[in-house]
């Protein structure tokens, strides 16, 4: 068995990974009952084995956890789940609705790992009946229930951990010593280069499998014909049910950097500028994006990429030496990783020192260790030991919606005309540039297939609205209208 296989599945594995051998804050005896919420599609094309399906082993590497629920709208998944569970001897009940999990009172706490469209409805719900919740990430589909799920926390004196299991690093304060040493931040970059694939066309309806309650999978997304190949995964490239590649993995490195900037609020300023280049298919979301946020005195910039040719050896690119995670620009040089380690370098680009991933680091480490740190928490009733607590994650994935409103407000303009309107920044412009090039080595010129130019929205964090110019368009994409009866309460 290899270390990471030991890590993921044996209760043993988290004595490696730190975690007490005892309950925490409480009796040994004490167990959580946690249900599963979402199990997820291990074989969708494209995607990377159902996130419920992988959360799994790290929830039983927790001491004092039973998992005793399983919930899924397609049985097949459930039944899937199930199998391992009887192997071991271990009895899970089983639903298709998650509100028969909910109104189960011998579950203490869920786990949500829906599609992002139930994200925050799941967990005002699971607060409401009275479960803590742990809640992938993105926190929520759109800024208005965002902060419904934060009240509903609040409200009901409920648990509520965000999957942004980066916060759970040990080597973060570490990397934050060394950040201060090269002195002020002047930008920070947050990268996401990573490869993938059309979606393709379809003509007409896809049919949905007869065994799936597709009422219960739309909830409060609009319910239309499945005008897409696959029902599964697919769903993140579509407005209505997803946040695009930005809220996908762009949230993880936009919570980290914005964690080390040591900024607390949302952007007070963001643009877009991106597209869906290079594949003709039927997904709406940009596959290739920079956003800047303009905090400061230093200003961060996402970059994402999802297209490379297969007539290209390295066509995604590199900043620097990544393709993902975050480069901190100071005064005195620049830090180059992520949360499982990274290197340090001087003004010249020599190597000062690095910080290598341990077991601490490690990324299936940190799932593990961040479940952990919610346990910890749904113990000892304190909210403030959360690493990712409700409000974090809010404010993180507000960040992604703004820089998503934008590109949703834009409209398409040669390159000559986004260059010439963000020349001010210099590494806005530098960015853009380089994005040019990536697009180029692989097949698009932006000449030719216009790129969308966002507008500057500006954003109140106390309102926690947008004001000024496009405001009203703004906002009105803050809040989606809910299918009835999966509506979202308005807390208060």
């Amino acid at each position: 068995m290899t270390r990471r296989a030991f890590l993921k599945t044996s209760v043993a594995g988290s004595l490696a990974l730190g975690l007490p051998a005892v309950a925490f804050g409480g009796s040994p005896n004490e167990t959580v009952r946690l249900a599963m919420i979402g199990l997820g599609d291990t074989k969708a094309v494209g995607g990377v084995g159902g996130r419920g399906h992988q959360l799994i082993p790290h929830a039983r590497a927790v001491p004092g956890v039973k998992i005793v629920g399983l919930c899924d709208v397609d049985p097949s998944f459930i039944a899937r789940e199930a199998r391992a569970f009887e192997n071991r001897g271990e009895k899970v009940t089983a639903w298709t609705d998650l509100r028969r999990v909910l109104d189960d009172k011998a579950i203490d706490a869920v786990v949500v790992a829906t599609p992002n469209h139930w994200h925050a409805l799941a967990t005002v719900w699971a607060c409401q009946a009275g479960k803590d919740v742990y809640v992938e990430k993105p926190f929520s589909y759109d800024i208005w229930e965002g902060r419904q799920a934060v009240a509903a926390a609040r409200k009901y004196n409920r648990m509520v951990q965000v999957g942004m299991q980066n916060r759970s690093s040990e080597l973060i304060p570490s990397i934050m010593e060394g950040v201060r040493r090269l002195g002020p931040i002047r930008y920070v970059h947050a990268l996401v280069y990573r490869p993938r694939q059309s979606i393709g066309r379809v003509t007409a309806p896809t049919p949905i499998p007869a065994r799936v309650n597709y009422d219960l999978w739309c909830g409060p997304a609009h319910k239309g014909p499945l005008m897409r190949k696959q029902l599964n995964y697919e769903w993140h490239w579509f407005w209505d049910t997803g946040n695009g590649e930005m809220g996908n993995n762009g949230i993880h490195i936009v919570d980290l950097c914005r964690w080390m900037m040591g900024q607390e609020y949302p952007a007070p300023r963001a643009l877009s500028i991106g597209g869906r280049f290079a594949w003709d298919d039927c997904g709406q979301t940009p596959n290739t994006q920079i956003a800047l946020f303009d905090y400061r005195p230093a200003p961060m910039i996402c970059e994402i990429r999802n297209v490379e040719t297969s007539s290209s050896s390295d066509g995604i690119g590199k900043y620097r030496n990544l393709q993902g995670g975050m480069i901190i620009d100071c005064e005195g040089g620049w830090f180059e990783g992520d949360a499982t380690g990274g290197t340090f370098f001087d003004k010249q680009g020599k190597q000062i020192t690095a910080i290598k991933p341990s077991y601490f680091g490690d990324a299936e480490a940190l799932v593990t260790r961040h479940i952990a740190n919610f346990i910890e928490a749904v113990r000892s009733r304190k909210r403030d030991t959360l690493h990712a607590e409700a409000l974090i994650g809010y404010r993180s994935v507000i960040c992604c919606h703004e820089a998503n409103t934008s590109h949703r407000l834009g409209r398409q303009e040669p390159p000559e005309s986004i260059a010439e309107s963000i020349r001010a920044s210099s590494e806005l412009a530098d960015a853009f540039e380089r994005c040019r090039g990536y697009l180029r080595e692989n097949g698009v010129d932006l000449s030719a297939t216009l790129a969308t130019l966002g507008p500057w929205l500006t954003f109140d964090p106390q309102q926690e609205r947008f004001t000024g110019d496009f405001a009203e368009k703004a906002n009105a994409l803050a809040r989606r209208h809910y299918r009835a009866p999966y509506v979202m309460p308005e807390i208060v």
